[in-house]
């Protein structure tokens, strides 16, 4: 199931409207050639964040600087990198009971890829026979979804997932969240300031769009290695969770 809410704040659509939309049903194949040539739309304004280098005076400012981004530092947080192959993509920032796994990614000088990417998670979910609503929330647009999974005894579950996601200049951040915050979205308010709070650092170096922006480990960083992270979406797009082809990498214990 794969549904949308249309926001409070948001009037109906007028008879006008609902005569447009049975005129384009009705038009078959010019519908389809409009629909497929439709431009894809510049990235929108992001007046509380994330931020690009550019935007902020010192980024480390509060932020533990991981190279391809600098995240903010939260007491009590454990902050853990996820590599594929030799190279950290993402890192994941836990707080009690819940956690947020950032990664970031090129993106074309002139489109946004967050429209893009979110009909890809909610088709590859859905292929799973998982259950994805698409709502306006705090970070604008994102998907909530019930995601298959098997659970340690062995047993069929569903985990809950909220996928958010922000397009920059030449860049995109998707997050996802999990555990509490996720169950209970009024509950995420700190990992969601967090999101937005992250800057990214693109650089200057071509890249083609979506490739994944490469993370170091902080030098200042006090390890705690950990074992490999297990499968939760397989599904094609590497946005879907960004879980599937990652490998948990070493916990940074010491957090400011």
């Amino acid at each position: 199931m794969f549904g949308r809410r249309r926001k409070k704040s948001e009037e109906p659509e007028t008879a006008a409207g609902e005569v447009g939309t049975e005129q384009a049903a009705a038009g078959g194949e010019d519908s389809a050639v409009d629909e497929a040539s439709r431009q894809k739309l510049p990235p929108a304004p992001r007046p509380d964040g994330p931020w690009d280098l550019t935007e902020v005076g010192d980024p480390s400012a509060g932020r533990v600087n991981l190279g391809g981004m600098y995240v903010p530092g939260v007491e009590g947080m454990e902050l853990r990198v996820e590599v594929a192959g030799d190279a950290i993509v993402a890192a994941t920032l836990v707080l009690q009971d819940s956690a947020v796994q950032l990664q970031a990614f090129a993106a074309p000088k002139r489109e946004g890829l967050w429209d893009e990417v979110r009909e890809e998670i909610a088709s590859g979910i859905t292929q799973q026979g998982g259950v994805i609503d698409e709502i306006e929330g705090p970070l604008g647009w994102e998907l909530r979804a019930q995601v298959p999974v098997q659970l340690p005894d062995g047993t069929n579950g569903v985990q809950v997932v909220r996928f958010v996601g922000v397009d920059g200049p030449r860049w995109f951040l998707r997050g996802v969240i999990s555990g509490q915050g996720a169950v209970q979205p009024e509950t995420a308010g700190l990992l969601e300031q967090i999101f937005q709070d992250t800057v990214i650092v693109r650089g200057d170096a071509p890249m083609a769009p979506r490739d994944p922006i490469v993370l170091k480990l902080p030098d200042d960083a006090q390890m705690v290695p950990d074992g490999v992270q297990q499968e939760t979406v397989e599904e094609g797009s590497r946005f879907a969770g960004g879980l599937d082809k990652l490998q948990r990498g070493p916990e940074i214990s010491e957090v400011r």
